[in-house]
């Protein structure tokens, strides 16, 4: 595996995973987009299945603690929470650990509702959450077909994170070798 001269890894993966039971008088929300639906996903937070796995896969990447460790259900502060709070944690973990995201690939499984019209919306939300491209952001949507989840939403999530330079040091380098050749 390429390594820094620190010797870490120049990209980690990650992975993660969530599922939740639609129930009744709920907003659905996936991956930050409000979706016209009749149930929503049951959850402490907002449920939001998606943004709970792309939690889940930073933290994984940078072997933080697990979503549930750093938001735990039993804390009412987290009642109804936006997902995205959980994300933002995230992320500032991965960052402050050197690493940025490099692209995510997500699969979610449900059988209502379809994904396709929306998901342009959802890519667009979930990049602008992570600070990426859209064309650095995954998404597919299966049905589950004899699997018995008809009445829950599932997502997985792979991320891949790169190591960010320090643009001061990698600075202050090119002119150290510029001012090293004007000697020579």
């Amino acid at each position: 595996m390429p390594t820094t001269n620190e010797q870490r890894p120049t990209a980690r993966i990650g992975y993660g995973f969530d599922s939740h039971e639609f129930r009744p008088g709920i907003a659905l929300k996936i991956g930050g987009v409000t979706l016209p639906h009749g149930k929503g996903l049951g959850g402490h937070s907002d449920g939001d299945v998606l943004l709970h796995a792309i939690t889940d896969a930073l933290l994984g990447a940078v072997a933080a603690p697990d979503i549930g460790a750093l938001f735990p259900p039993s804390d009412p502060k987290w009642k109804g929470a936006d997902s995205a709070v959980f994300l933002r944690e995230a992320l500032k973990r991965v960052h402050s650990a050197g690493y940025g995201v490099a692209n995510m690939d997500a699969s979610l499984i449900l059988a209502a509702p379809k994904i396709g019209p929306h998901a342009a919306g959802i890519r667009a939300r979930v990049a602008q959450l992570l600070g990426v491209p859209a064309d650095c952001v995954g998404l597919k949507a299966k049905t589950p077909e004899g699997l018995n989840l008809d009445n829950a939403a599932v997502a997985h999530v792979v991320v891949l994170l790169e190591k960010r330079g320090d643009s001061k040091k990698a600075r202050k380098k090119t002119k150290t070798k510029k001012r090293a050749k004007k000697t020579k």
